[in-house]
């Protein structure tokens, strides 16, 4: 239990560093916060590559949805900044610790990303100047159809291995 309230609370930590600091030095804290989970919360051998791999998913999405013109950044760029990089791994950081609750059954995730997923847009939009050219509305409700079927994806890409050790529930 400890470790799941230590990962929400890195998490947040993490997401705000992002949001609010932007491309700057803030990003070394960002980026402390990843290594921090490392250290205390999960081990790069079990879940590094899941992290990687769910950023470089996330990373293409977002990039994607940049190149529709979803999102418009203060910035003018092929791909989404680096703030919105590093948030997708520390997402992929939380999928077997405090959001593991939403992992079964699948609805549950799918729940969460439906109001979870359009709500850090819509925060994080606001926080850092990220605008929605399609309007407000309509974009975060696309955002909720999106993460109502993601989240639950992203679920099961983040199951452990059979190589894995076991995740300890009492910590």
């Amino acid at each position: 239990m400890r470790r799941q309230l230590a990962n929400a609370l890195l998490f947040q930590l993490g997401w705000f560093t992002c949001v609010l600091g932007g491309d700057s030095l803030w990003l070394l804290l960002g980026g402390g916060v990843l290594l921090a989970h490392f250290r205390w919360i999960g081990r790069w051998a079990d879940e590094g590559p899941m992290i990687v791999g769910i950023a470089l998913i996330g990373v293409t999405l977002d990039s994607f949805l940049h190149w529709l013109g979803v999102f418009q950044f203060q910035q003018v760029s092929l791909l989404i900044p680096l703030w919105l990089m590093l948030l997708w791994a520390l997402l992929a950081t939380t999928l077997r610790h405090c959001l593991a609750w939403s992992a079964r059954p699948w609805w549950l995730a799918s729940m969460l990303g439906a109001l979870g997923g359009p709500l850090s847009y819509y925060a994080g939009g606001r926080l850092a100047g990220v605008s929605f050219p399609y309007g407000e509305g309509p974009t975060l409700i696309g955002l909720g159809l999106l993460w109502a079927l993601l989240l639950p994806l992203l679920h099961v890409l983040a199951r452990p291995t059979r190589e894995d050790p076991p995740l300890v529930s009492g910590d």
